[in-house]
C-alpha cells in the first residue's frame, strides 16, 4: 500500500507541475467573438464605479468612472489608482461622468455636475482641460445645459476630420420644437451640438443616444439612437438632420412624415438600420487599421441589453449597409428575424464604448463588467507579448517534470527515493495490514 501511495504522490506532483503554465498564463474573458482570426483579450479589469467611455491620449488611455466622477489613466496596460481628475457628479440613473474626447492635448468631458458627489444636479456641462502628461488642468466651461433629468441625458462626444467637436444629448424628458412639437422654445435637448467652434444645432429630433462617431473616410457623422419600446436606430447624420422624434422612431410612413412640423431647415430621412425590439445600442465606431483589414469597410456597434457587438458591412458609397440575409435587406430587424449575420461578438455585458487604438486594435468598454476588452489577431505578437517570458513554460516545465518523475522512479526502484526514504519491506507491509499478525507496537 505504501508503494501505491508513493506512486500516487509522485503522479500528483507531476500533474501539478504540468498545470503550472496554465495557471500563470493570462486567462481570456467570457466574451466570445465569431471571427476565428480574432481573440478577445481582457485588457484592464476591476475598474471601479461603472466605466462609461474612454479616449486615447498618445499611447495612454483616459477612462471615465460614471458614479465616482473620476478620470483614471491607463498606461502600458496598467490602471493607475490615483485619478488624474475628480469632479463632483450626480450619478442617479443615466447621469454621471458620461463622455470624453481628445483633440491633441485638449480633453473634453461631458458630465452632470453637482456641488458635491451625488448631490442635486447643477446641469449638464461640457468642460475642456489641458493634459500635462500626468493631470487634467485648466478647467474651462464650454457648454452649460440646465435641462437635466435622471434619464435621456445621452452622451457622446466626437471630433470630425476638420477638428470640430460635437456632442449628442437626449430629450431629458422635454417636448418642445426640438422634439418636433409645435410649441416649446429650443433648450439644448434632443440635439447634436457643435461645441468647438460653437455653431447652430447640427441635428434635432433625437430621443436619446450613447453613440456618436465620424467615418474616417467620408468625414460624415453617424449616431445610434434609443427608441422607447420599439425602433432603436443607426443613422448617418448630415447637417440639419431631423431624426423624427417625438413623431416617430424607425422608418416613417406617409402619415408620420406629414406630422413632422419641419422646424426651420431641418430635414428627416429614414434610419440606416432599425431594431424593432430595442437592444439599447450604445457605442458606434469605424475601423481604419491595417491590422484589421477585414473590418475597414465595416461599422461596429455595441448594445447594453444583450451584451452584443455588431458588425455592419458598408455599401460602396459608405452611406448604408448591405446584407446577405433577406430578412435584413429592408434595413430592419423585425421581431423573429435572425441577427446572426450582424452579431460579431457576445457576452460583453453593458457595452458602452468602442475605440480604435493607436496600435490599430479595437478596445471595448463594458460598464457592467468594469473591464476594457481588446480584440487582437490570433497568433499575433500581441498575444505573445501578453505571454511575455511565460511562453517557455509551455515546453520547459512539462519536460522538466517528466525528467524529474523518471529520475524519482529510477531511484525508487534501486531501493532509495530522492527523499532519502529506504524502500519499505513488503513483508512488513503485509504484517501491518493483517490484523491477526500485526505487532503489538508496530514500527
Amino acid at each position: 500500500m505504501l508503494i501505491y501511495n508513493l506512486k500516487r504522490t509522485a503522479l500528483k506532483i507531476y500533474l501539478a507541475i504540468l498545470l503550472i503554465p496554465f495557471l500563470v498564463l493570462p486567462v481570456y474573458a467570457q466574451p466570445s467573438i465569431k471571427d476565428i482570426d480574432l481573440v478577445v483579450q481582457k485588457y484592464v479589469s476591476d475598474i471601479c464605479c461603472s466605466p462609461t467611455t474612454m479616449a486615447f491620449i498618445g499611447n495612454d488611455i483616459l477612462v471615465l468612472e460614471k458614479s465616482s466622477g473620476e478620470v483614471h489613466l491607463i498606461r502600458n496596460g496598467v490602471y493607475q489608482n490615483t485619478p488624474v481628475l475628480k469632479e463632483n457628479v450626480t450619478s442617479a440613473g443615466e447621469q454621471g461622468m458620461l463622455s470624453i474626447d481628445v483633440v491633441g492635448t485638449k480633453v473634453y468631458l461631458y458630465f452632470t455636475e453637482s456641488s458635491y458627489n451625488d448631490g442635486p444636479p447643477l446641469g449638464k456641462r461640457v468642460y475642456s482641460y489641458d493634459w500635462n502628461g500626468e493631470k487634467l488642468v485648466n478647467k474651462t466651461l464650454i457648454k452649460d445645459m440646465p435641462q437635466t433629468q435622471i434619464y435621456h441625458n445621452g452622451g457622446g462626444i466626437t471630433t470630425d476630420l476638420n477638428g470640430s467637436v460635437y456632442l449628442i444629448v437626449g430629450d431629458a424628458g422635454r417636448y418642445g420644437k426640438l422634439e418636433n412639437h409645435q410649441v416649446g422654445e429650443p433648450d439644448d435637448t434632443g440635439v447634436i451640438l457643435r461645441l468647438v467652434p460653437s455653431g447652430p444645432y447640427y441635428a434635432m429630433g433625437i430621443r436619446n443616444s450613447f453613440g456618436l462617431t465620424v467615418d474616417p473616410i467620408t468625414g460624415k457623422l453617424w449616431d445610434t439612437e434609443n427608441g422607447p419600446d420599439y425602433g432603436d436606430e443607426i443613422n448617418i447624420v448630415p447637417p440639419n438632420f431631423n431624426s423624427g422624434w417625438d413623431v416617430l422612431m424607425g422608418p416613417a410612413n406617409k402619415t408620420q412624415l406629414a406630422e413632422i412640423p419641419h422646424y426651420k431647415n431641418y430635414v428627416y430621412h429614414d434610419p440606416q438600420f432599425t431594431w424593432e425590439k430595442p437592444v439599447a445600442p450604445t457605442a458606434i465606431s469605424f475601423v481604419n487599421s491595417d491590422k484589421l483589414n477585414n473590418y475597414r469597410n465595416s461599422v461596429l456597434v455595441g448594445d447594453c441589453n444583450n451584451g452584443n457587438l455588431y458588425k455592419f458591412e458598408l455599401n460602396q458609397n459608405r452611406d448604408g449597409f448591405v446584407f446577405k440575409s433577406p430578412q435584413l435587406q429592408d434595413n430592419v430587424v423585425n421581431i423573429g428575424d435572425s441577427m446572426d449575420e450582424i452579431i460579431l461578438g457576445t457576452g460583453f455585458g453593458c457595452l458602452t464604448d468602442i475605440k480604435e487604438g493607436p496600435d490599430g486594435l479595437v478596445y471595448i468598454v463594458s460598464l457592467s463588467d468594469g473591464t476594457i476588452y481588446r480584440l487582437i489577431p490570433k497568433q499575433s505578437s500581441y498575444q505573445l507579448a501578453e505571454l511575455g517570458n511565460y511562453q517557455y513554460l509551455l515546453y520547459v516545465i512539462p519536460a522538466g517534470a517528466a525528467i524529474a518523475f523518471l529520475a524519482y522512479y529510477k531511484k525508487y526502484k534501486t531501493g532509495k527515493t530522492n527523499l532519502g526514504v529506504s524502500k519499505p519491506d513488503s513483508n512488513l507491509l503485509r504484517t501491518r495490514h493483517d490484523p491477526q499478525t500485526m505487532p503489538t507496537n508496530p514500527v
